[in-house]
């Protein structure tokens, strides 16, 4: 029975997820992704002017304009993104995906930047197999409480993540058992 249980759970989470995606799975064009990343970024900055700060600080900001996270017992998150490099160039393109598994339902989208600050986060962003968050290097997930009171003194992780445009209904956002891989996209 508990066999039967969790099948139906899965299934419907599945069929949960994948209605509710909208396309975040897709590969999308690497035109797309790097546009959608600069505009995503635009918009933070905007939005937080520490975030620009910070940024010019960094040794790049690895930008998923939009991830898609749904669930239903089981849950799925994922989206495309693009790390931006001082200046603005697009250097790579990156996939993030995760599962999770509770008490949870509903839908989310949101998106995030993942500002780097020393050339080993990059590094360790580009190793073999992808990056698992939680894993390497240490990442400080900023609010809007402590965005506030950010400085440039008070600097001192490898990697610090900050989200924006986040609607749906599912309760809070995290980065952990997400992992994050190198990836090529069609040039179209």
């Amino acid at each position: 029975m508990k066999k039967l249980l969790f099948r139906f759970a899965l299934l419907i989470s599945c069929t949960f997820f994948v209605s509710c995606s909208g396309g975040a799975f897709t590969t999308a064009s690497a035109s797309r992704i790097s546009s959608d990343s600069h505009a995503a970024l635009d918009s933070l900055y905007k939005a937080n002017p520490k975030a620009r700060n910070l940024a010019k600080r960094s040794k790049g900001v690895l930008v998923f304009p939009k991830i898609t996270k749904a669930g239903f017992l089981v849950g799925g998150m994922g989206g495309n993104g693009a790390l931006l490099r001082p200046g603005g160039a697009t250097q790579a393109y990156y996939q993030t995906a995760g599962l999770s598994y509770g008490l949870q339902i509903g839908a989310q989208k949101y998106g995030y930047a993942l500002f780097l600050m020393d050339e080993k986060a990059i590094s360790d962003l580009n190793g073999a197999g992808g990056w698992e968050i939680g894993s390497a290097p240490s990442i400080v997930v900023i609010d809007q409480g402590v965005a506030s009171s950010l400085s440039t003194t008070n600097l001192n992780a490898s990697a610090y993540a900050v989200f924006f445009n986040q609607t749906g209904l599912m309760a809070g956002i995290g980065l952990q058992g997400s992992k994050i891989t190198r990836f090529q996209p069609n040039k179209n």
